[in-house]
């Protein structure tokens, strides 16, 4: 392939599939995902890790922190600062209690990927240093689901910081995947006193690189990725710091990106709304394997 676009190889199939009505459509998993940043003498860096090889989902692509809503979040009473869950759900397009729950989604991933926590004591603190047995054991339960967000924050005399958190876009995996999400992307600075590790199982590599650095390297063939994430990339390079990116996350359009396949002569078309670099033309009978 000319750039590093990751195209699994049972895609042609289950499009074709789609195509002629053979195939019923995954309901999406909702999800949600940071873009985290921190600035340098040229620019703001963005946190990505490398998915590991042996994940049956976007293996070997540069991706950022993420995963799952998980459904307690929607429950329980959650310490919260920053605007409130009415206007989270304004923005996010959902009633208030997925807004939350998409809201702490985005802060326990980061914790349990990055090892960064959107949270403090107050209203305007954050916390410092989130290293130690202590905290790796509370990390640990929380991606072992043994521990709810809610109970974490209450263990720890937190609020989650939700101020600290810009929503950047929103994008649901196509209707032939097995394995679908609707992901809202966020945005967010790393904060002063804290430092990400690779704290999770799903990677095998973390880089801080410079937005426009990495979609230069996708283009190049050597950074593999999902549409999301060159695109997200792109649209972060123009940024001249982390705080600029957080303001202009509030103006940003949360419209779905959900990839269309449609019958065109011998080849299904592939497309993603808005992003015209991701088209993909597959032949609509077999040929042995999958494009590259």
């Amino acid at each position: 392939m000319a750039n590093g676009q990751w195209f699994p190889p049972d895609w042609p199939e289950r499009i074709r599939a789609l195509a002629d009505g053979t195939l019923e459509p995954v309901v999406p998993r909702r999800a949600a995902t940071v873009m985290l940043l921190k600035d340098t003498g040229e620019g703001p860096v963005v946190h990505m890790l490398r998915r590991r090889a042996s994940m049956a989902f976007a293996a070997g692509a540069y991706a950022y922190p993420g995963g799952g809503v998980d459904p307690r979040d929607d429950e329980h009473h959650v310490g919260w600062a920053g605007p409130p869950r009415a206007w989270w759900a304004e923005r996010l397009g959902v009633d208030e209690a997925a807004a939350q729950a998409i809201v702490c989604a985005a802060v326990r991933e980061t914790y349990e990927e990055a090892g960064v926590l959107l949270a403090g004591p107050t209203a305007e603190t954050v916390v410092g240093d989130t290293t130690g047995p202590d905290w790796e054991a509370d990390r640990a339960a929380l991606v072992a689901r043994e521990l709810s967000f809610a109970e974490f924050l209450e263990r720890r005399g937190l609020v989650l910081r939700s101020d600290l958190l810009g929503a950047w876009t929103r994008w649901i995996t196509p209707e032939f995947e097995s394995r679908r999400y609707d992901t809202w992307f966020f945005v967010a600075a790393l904060p002063e006193g804290q430092r990400t590790r690779n704290a999770s199982t799903e990677a095998d590599r973390t880089v801080w690189i410079r937005p426009a650095e990495a979609a230069a390297s996708y283009d190049r063939g050597e950074l593999v990725m999902m549409p999301p994430t060159i695109a997200t990339l792109r649209q972060l390079a123009p940024y001249g710091s982390a705080a600029e990116a957080l303001a202009a996350a509030p103006a940003r359009d949360l419209t779905p990106v959900l990839a269309r396949a449609r019958l065109e002569g011998d080849e299904v078309v592939l497309s993603w709304p808005g992003h015209d670099e991701f088209t993909k033309h597959v032949p609509t009978a077999p040929t042995g394997g999958a494009p590259a």
